[in-house]
């Protein structure tokens, strides 16, 4: 397929395409329960995901280790930033009770960023990992994880615990990391995913358009992500979570979002997630299985 990329600019109101209807099911109700009952967050209600009703709905959810404060303040993201509580030491056993319930096939893991842990919370991660492999050993893990400020050690603590996939988000152009990701650093995430890549067969990121990228930097952040080695990419619709955070600068249609799937497959990219409404582990199990 050739030409270019088109866009819409952005108007007061959403188009069609992101126009969610947001079911209230049993399902949904019981999967608020018992996440209370276990004393754990998903990032699904922390992120305002659009998808929560569809996911809760499929008995699917991605579990927000660490707690529910982050230490940093990124303008796209709706995590509550404050200071953060002490890490639960229950919370890997909570997460196997939960998986179990529902009788996952595939768990996605995420967390708060906390520079305040001396290993940015990697012992967490990997404790969640082994914990899910001693009690629900046919169940695949999926971690999404901060950059741990690019320590290297964090994230073999990590690698070393085995999981089914590595994410790691870069979330926008390195154009806008000023203004979108201030606390971040863009060439640090490349560094991770590429020591990712060198032990794994299976690293993802995410990014998300219409924060005010370019073509041309869309493209030269898909090379990138190829040439650290990703083999897994998702792509969705930035989403303004209120009016304090980045605005939004144009709905990317859904044919948009199509082309730079046909455009990442040609890169060389395994398993590509793109669409308006796609977030990181959103049908997260089509990449593994």
């Amino acid at each position: 397929m050739n030409g270019g990329i088109e866009r819409t600019t952005v108007s007061a109101a959403r188009p069609d395409w992101l126009r969610i209807r947001v079911p209230a099911g049993e399902k949904r109700e019981s999967m608020f329960e018992m996440m209370r009952g276990l004393s754990l967050h998903t990032v699904c209600e922390q992120a305002n995901c659009p998808n929560l009703g569809e996911c809760f709905e499929r008995g699917t959810a991605t579990f927000l280790i660490l707690g529910r404060e982050c230490t940093r303040n990124c303008t796209f993201c709706n995590v509550s930033h404050q200071t953060p509580t002490a890490v639960d030491p229950m919370e890997a056993d909570h997460v196997v009770e939960a998986v179990t319930k529902l009788q996952l096939h595939h768990v996605v893991v995420t967390s708060v960023t906390r520079d305040d842990l001396p290993d940015g919370g990697a012992g967490q991660f990997a404790a969640v990992i082994h914990a899910l492999r001693k009690q629900v050993p046919d169940t695949t893990v999926e971690v999404l994880i901060p950059d741990f400020q690019g320590d290297p050690d964090a994230l073999s603590t990590v690698l070393d615990a085995g999981p089914d996939v590595l994410a790691h988000n870069v979330e926008t152009v390195p154009a806008l990391y000023g203004d979108v990701r201030p606390m971040a650093d863009y060439q640090q995430s490349l560094t991770l995913l590429k020591r990712a890549s060198s032990k794994m067969s299976r690293v993802k990121s995410g990014f998300m358009l219409g924060l005010g990228e370019t073509e041309q930097e869309v493209r030269a952040l898909l090379h990138d992500l190829r040439e650290a080695g990703c083999t897994h990419l998702s792509i969705g619709q930035y989403l303004q979570p209120s009016a304090a955070h980045h605005p939004v600068r144009a709905y990317i249609p859904p044919e948009t979002f199509a082309r730079w799937a046909e455009i990442a497959y040609e890169m060389g990219f395994g398993h590509v997630a793109s669409g308006p409404l796609v977030r990181s582990s959103y049908h997260a199990e089509k990449g593994v299985f």
